[in-house]
């Protein structure tokens, strides 16, 4: 049905839109330039868009700080941390080492000559260990960040490919290696840790005062051979009483023992390191594994 007002109120309707015309039809007599105006809506405050209503500022943020692999980052933060203190100290703490046994423990140039070829070639592969450990873990951080945006899809389609999920796990296998490698090399810093430690125990016992100024200081020794450095033929290889405490006394066994203190320090902080990366790692290897099989599955 078609709904039809009263005729009076037509004829009411047509009247107001004849007299509105009229209306406009005198505005724009007696104001001819009016007629080429055009009339712009003024925005309201609803339509007026903030800086912080902008779409996708706030959200890209976030979506930034969600892809940032929190971990990896730490890992690398402290590897690079760990391995910096047991690459200087443990370069310096060799030399002063091999100071000590030449002025004080070994005297003849031959007989400690393979200990100081040992330990220069310790200090080159220390040079090695610290630019190997450089890339890799800018490498290993890259990868962390390639996984963790694979794993939350952050850029749009999860898409991965064999290659990547073989290197992802290749890094795995080979941060696992890396790991146990190191638990070897935090134990074996902490030798001459344990050797400095026996010399500084026995010196402070001569400082003791029930030892200091009596006839048995000088039968407290500390014998080097034994530790097995340096060959038993070595003269003198065994020092006692006030010459052992001079020796305690000197700079470079102070430096040494401390530098060795903190390198394996920075072994263990390393060690550490590269447990969080094998998490990390395996983590997302996992995830990716499962998310490309998924993927596969819904394509079938």
């Amino acid at each position: 049905k078609v709904w039809r007002l009263p005729l009076a109120c037509e004829e009411r309707t047509e009247s107001v839109n004849s007299r509105a015309e009229m209306e406009i039809g005198r505005y724009h007599w007696m104001y001819p330039g009016s007629k080429n105006h055009q009339y712009h809506p003024v925005p309201t405050l609803g339509d007026r868009a903030g800086p912080l209503s902008s779409p996708g500022c706030f959200e890209c943020c976030i979506k930034c700080l969600g892809g940032v692999p929190y971990a990896s980052l730490v890992a690398t933060i402290l590897c690079f941390s760990g391995v910096a203190l047991f690459c200087g100290c443990g370069h310096v703490a060799l030399a002063g080492t091999v100071a000590i046994l030449e002025q004080h423990f070994s005297t003849n140039a031959s007989d400690h000559a393979l200990l100081s070829e040992v330990i220069q070639l310790m200090q080159y592969v220390i040079y090695g260990i610290a630019s190997f450990f450089f890339l890799y873990g800018i490498i290993l951080l890259a990868e962390g960040f390639y996984t963790t945006s694979a794993v939350k899809e952050l850029h749009g389609e999860f898409k991965t490919t064999a290659c990547g999920r073989c290197i992802s796990g290749m890094f795995v296998f080979l941060t696992y290696v890396l790991g146990v490698a190191w638990l070897g090399v935090f134990g074996f810093s902490a030798v001459p840790v344990f050797m400095f430690y026996n010399i500084w125990s026995t010196c402070e016992v001569i400082k003791s005062p029930q030892t200091n100024g009596t006839a048995g200081v000088e039968q407290i020794c500390v014998d080097i051979r034994q530790y097995g450095i340096i060959p038993w033929n070595a003269f003198p290889g065994k020092i006692c009483g006030s010459a052992l405490e001079n020796i305690c006394n000197t700079n470079e066994f102070y430096m040494s023992y401390h530098l060795f203190i903190v390198a394996c320090a920075g072994a263990g902080a390393t060690v550490i390191a590269l447990l969080i990366y094998m998490m990390a790692t395996t983590y997302n290897y996992a995830v990716l594994k499962f998310k490309s099989r998924e993927d596969c599955c819904t394509k079938f």
